[in-house]
């Protein structure tokens, strides 16, 4: 790794090092940034003595020290670097720019902004022309429409991640605005309020012939996502006849990717019209559409990137905190490795992510895989049929031979040897079959999805780790798969069959 515009090393934390000016800078830069400590200048990693002590000495720093509230804008990891651990602290742009130092204020000694690989001063032109576009109708801002709010099932969820709420969780979280009176962001998160996600469901491929319509909502919205979501995947299943021999079941659609978007489509929704993101599902596709915009000054390519610009990031903070967004930046990139950008769609006041099912997007394209299974089969039953011809042969033979007047006792004999054999020969065949379908399975996953790991083909497949290694060593056998670049960070390639 070399330093660039978004990426910044530090060999250390110390006092000296003065890291809310890096993260200030990342904040005011409109494409955020990345500061590794434990990394040197020359780009060698050098390691953290105390990651977990550093890590909570930045968080409290970046905290304390960095105004506006930076909270849900930044995220503290530990990672691995050429075998050694460091600390990742990766910051979004904010909304609520300049983002300053508090102990100097909103001025030259308080506001910086990336430059090259630098973090530099901003002069007062540039402070007092972002104090200007700074975005005012925040949710934390926006009185909530109710005072009388209840919020239990915001404590359930931080007490399962074994963080308990303090008596000061309303300010701490920022659910309150600057006189005190409950926001808008407590409002959503609220056990009680008027905000309900609808899940759609259509027979064709228009609104025309409505199927049900399920509102999750009227309770906290991290609850209504959870809900969501388990409707998604109770939807995600249908059982698709792919050759003549097999009967498999394919998703519709690929379930992390779609957990990705779910959660960031109502995270980054604009509720401040009291709009919420609306989930659609027709024969051919799945539609996810969230009322806002891209953020002012995001292009299309930042969005694509992973550039984050959380529109609402006391939301992001809290979903943060109960593990329902794993790191910040991330989700665009888990759905871009398996949905392209057509996929998107950019309106004057929406954004509208739509899925093709597997059924429809992959069917032409698995011709070819198909065609290899089905010879692949045919092969294994030719054989098969071979040994039974044979088995078959050896058996009417000694029947020949055996004299008319065998007794009772060689009778029964021959008739047990017999239903033995044939139960012993439907056994194995109906075992061949059962493993060439699970293993045809294993080579269309792979096909749809070269990138697909051990755990996501153990869940899709119904199958143990040892399990799906055997199908893949098989598919190794045969030839019809090799592995690129190694277990980690590598992909699967299928091979032309001769």
């Amino acid at each position: 790794m070399v330093e660039t515009n978004r990426i910044e090393f530090k060999r250390e934390l110390t006092d000296e090092l003065d890291i809310e000016k890096e993260v200030v800078a990342f904040l005011n830069y409109r494409e955020g940034g990345i500061l590794y400590v434990g990394i040197d200048d020359d780009g060698k990693a050098v390691g953290v003595a105390d990651i977990d002590g550093d890590m909570l000495k930045i968080k409290d720093r970046i905290r304390k020290n960095v105004m506006p509230s930076p909270m849900g804008l930044f995220d503290v990891t530990a990672e691995t670097v050429d075998g050694v651990k460091v600390i990742k602290v990766f910051v979004a742009s904010g909304s609520e720019k300049p983002y300053y130092k508090s102990k100097f204020g909103m001025s030259t000694k308080g506001c910086f902004i990336r430059v090259g690989t630098a973090a530099e001063p901003m002069t007062t032109t540039m402070i007092e022309d972002l104090f200007a576009h700074r975005v005012r109708n925040s949710l934390g801002r926006i009185r909530s429409p109710r005072q009388d709010l209840t919020f239990s099932q915001l404590r359930i969820y931080y007490e399962e991640k074994k963080h308990p709420l303090n008596e000061n969780y309303l300010r701490n979280l920022e659910l309150l605005t600057e006189d005190g009176a409950l926001n808008y962001v407590a409002y959503l998160l609220a056990d009680e309020n008027g905000n309900s996600i609808k899940v759609a469901k259509y027979a064709g491929t228009n609104r025309v012939d409505l199927i049900s319509n399920n509102e999750y909502g009227y309770c906290s919205l991290l609850t209504a996502t959870r809900r969501v979501l388990e409707k998604l995947k109770v939807e995600n299943a249908i059982s698709t006849e792919l050759t003549y021999m097999s009967r498999i079941d394919t998703p519709l659609w690929d379930e992390r990717a779609i957990h990705e978007a779910v959660i960031n489509f109502i995270v980054h929704n604009d509720y401040s019209r009291e709009v919420p993101p609306k989930f659609e599902i027709f024969s051919d596709r799945l539609e996810i559409t969230s009322y806002g915009r891209l953020p002012e000054n995001m292009s299309e390519d930042e969005f694509f990137s992973g550039v984050s610009i959380p529109r609402n990031k006391e939301l992001m903070r809290i979903f943060r905190d109960v593990e329902m967004v794993e790191a910040l930046g991330s989700g665009m990139p888990r759905i871009m490795q398996v949905y392209g950008r057509e996929c998107f769609t950019f309106m004057e006041h929406f954004i509208r992510f739509t899925v093709p099912f597997y059924k429809d997007a992959i069917g032409q394209t698995l011709g070819q895989t198909i065609g290899q299974e089905t010879e692949m089969s045919q092969l294994e039953e030719d054989r098969l049929k071979s040994g039974l011809k044979s088995s078959q042969k050896s058996s009417q033979k000694s029947s020949q031979e055996t004299p008319q007047n065998t007794n009772t006792k060689t009778s029964t004999k021959t008739s047990t040897e017999t239903s033995t054999k044939t139960s012993t020969k439907t056994s194995t065949k109906t075992s061949t079959k059962t493993s060439t379908k699970m293993r045809n399975k294993v080579l269309i996953i792979i096909k749809k999805n070269p990138k697909v790991t051990i755990d996501e083909l153990m869940v899709l497949c119904g199958l143990s780790r040892s399990g799906v290694r055997h199908h893949i060593d098989s598919l190794k056998a045969y030839g019809m798969i090799k592995r690129v670049d190694g277990n980690k960070g590598g992909h699967w390639e299928l091979l032309q069959q001769s």
